[in-house]
């Protein structure tokens, strides 16, 4: 199904296990809203009027080749890149002049990759500083949630691998309590292995209820953890609808690898 004919292209989105089980009802409320949305980089436009409805404790996919527009798409959401048209709105509320910082604030959160973090400082230090910046000291939730972490506390994290970054990366961003979690490319460069267990983790949190926006090119992982999928093809989307409506005349249509 493409996206202009698709209802959570312009609606509500479709049930999902992860938020069916946030709401108790077949249909989800909406989180984020972008409508006709125009963005991009000084003189160059990257999205070209995209709509979507992430549906709020579910899962949400943003899928497509290099370039497709999946991390401008994260960028927009999170403050960082201004629209240049159309409309953000934040659970029916319009935040598209809200600044990055109080978007964060609020709990929206964006992973860009593993170099989110302070590379010269030790693990500990890296998850000491989000914890008590939260107000909740506590690093256990973190080490609880990535156990091999307990094992690098002492470790400088611009020593660790590209993994393990990751991982701490992700720890940080829990231990900020978020509401919405967007995380970017999330199995660029990592080993099948580690990618699916970030996959599994991920999969943990909408479960707890927390809305998660996953950026990645097509990867088996990403469609089984979704319950929204939005295929982006130079910055249009080009298809929305949830994993099991995806064919592959879709796929084929964004570029994205089978």
């Amino acid at each position: 199904m493409t996206a202009d004919n698709h209802p959570a292209a312009h609606a509500s989105a479709p049930g999902s296990p992860h938020a069916s089980a946030q709401t108790g009802g077949d249909l989800p409320a909406i989180e984020l809203r972008l409508e006709d949305a125009r963005a991009g980089y000084r003189t160059i436009e990257v999205l070209h009027g995209i709509t979507m409805a992430i549906p709020s404790g579910a899962v949400t996919a943003l899928l497509g080749a290099n370039g497709a527009g999946k991390s401008t798409t994260l960028r927009v959401l999170a403050g960082l890149i201004p629209l240049r048209g159309g409309e953000l709105s934040w659970r029916g509320e319009p935040i598209t002049k809200m600044t990055t910082t109080n978007r964060a604030k609020r709990g929206l959160m964006l992973v860009p990759d593993e170099r989110a973090v302070f590379a010269t400082l030790s693990v500990r230090d890296n998850l000491q500083v989000i914890a008590e910046a939260s107000g909740h000291p506590d690093i256990t939730p973190a080490l609880e949630a990535f156990p091999r972490l307990r094992e690098r506390l002492s470790q400088r994290a611009g020593s660790m691998s590209g993994g393990e970054r990751r991982m701490l990366a992700l720890a940080r961003a829990l231990l900020a309590r978020p509401s919405v979690l967007m995380v970017d490319e999330l199995s660029l460069g990592l080993s099948p292995k580690v990618a699916s267990e970030l996959f599994a983790w991920l999969g943990t949190v909408a479960d707890a209820g927390t809305t998660v926006i996953l950026a990645d090119q097509y990867t088996e992982e990403a469609l089984a953890l979704a319950d929204m999928v939005y295929v982006l093809h130079r910055g249009e989307v080009t298809f929305a609808g949830t994993p099991a409506e995806l064919g592959a005349s879709e796929l084929l249509a964004a570029g994205t690898p089978s």
